[in-house]
Order: C-alpha cells, then sequence, then structure tokens
C-alpha cells in the first residue's frame, strides 16, 4: 500500500440534466474550475444505450480486453469516484456506477460513456495539498494513481 494525505477544500452540487455525458461533463466541469484531486457521488437516473465497463475479458491477460455492457433501458444509478490529473495536468474522472432496472443491475466503470436521464446529482469534494495524480501502466495501459 502506497499513500498521501490531501485536505478538504470546495464542495461542489451539480445537477446534470437529460442527455449529460459522464465522464465529459464532469471532466469539463474540472477544467473550469481548476480541480486537480477530488471524490465524487453520483445519483440519479441513466438513459438506455449508455456504456459501462464490466470488467476484463480475461483477468491473467498482460494486458486485459475490457468487456463493455450497453444499458437495454432507463436505469437507476448510484456512483462513486475520483478524480486525479493525469501526466498531461488533465483532470480525469474514474466513476463506478451500479445501474439497475427492475431485477436487474450492472456494475462497472463509466469512462466510456453514460449519458444522464432526466437528472443526475453529483457532489464533488475537492482535495488539497495532494501528490497522487494518474500515470500511465506500460504493462496494462491503464492510467493507474500515483501516490
Amino acid at each position: 500500500m502506497k499513500y498521501t494525505e490531501a485536505n478538504l477544500g470546495r464542495i461542489f452540487i451539480l445537477r446534470l440534466e437529460d442527455g449529460d455525458s459522464i465522464p465529459e461533463t464532469i471532466e469539463e466541469f474540472a477544467v473550469k474550475k481548476d480541480l486537480k484531486a477530488a471524490t465524487v457521488l453520483f445519483i440519479g437516473g441513466v438513459d438506455k444505450d449508455s456504456k459501462i465497463i464490466v470488467g476484463p475479458e480475461d483477468g491473467t491477460a498482460q494486458t486485459p480486453v475490457k468487456m463493455v455492457e450497453n444499458l437495454v433501458g432507463v436505469s437507476e444509478a448510484l456512483g462513486v469516484g475520483t478524480i486525479f490529473t493525469n501526466e498531461t495536468a488533465e483532470p480525469k474522472l474514474h466513476l463506478h456506477s451500479a445501474c439497475g432496472r427492475s431485477k436487474e443491475t450492472i456494475t462497472g466503470c463509466t469512462r466510456d460513456g453514460v449519458d444522464i436521464w432526466k437528472i443526475g446529482e453529483v457532489i464533488i469534494l475537492e482535495l488539497l495539498n495532494s501528490s497522487a495524480r494518474r500515470e500511465i501502466d506500460h504493462e496494462t495501459g491503464f492510467e493507474l494513481l500515483e501516490v
């Protein structure tokens, strides 16, 4: 385990609207507000055909091939994630969500595109004085958190 410390900064409350897309909308907001590090909470509705990354196809592969599921209908969703800047100082959102409709739930990463259905609520807690950032791991190609 590696760690770094941070202090709590600004707190933002966002109302995402019908058709807004995650991660783009949150990352654009982070650029506008000069966010370097944050934790993110999300709750709301997500639209059909939103893409959820549900895991690597083969967990033993050296460079995992991702598996993507499209939501078949409008779903309720909740998620938690982080924002950290990458090697080019761009804020990158890493948000995992559980999206459910009736008795079906899909859980995974939102980075391939999740569209809001009617309303999404996001709370962003800025983290200050942290050295954490995302760096590309050359073995997997993932942008991993470095502290």
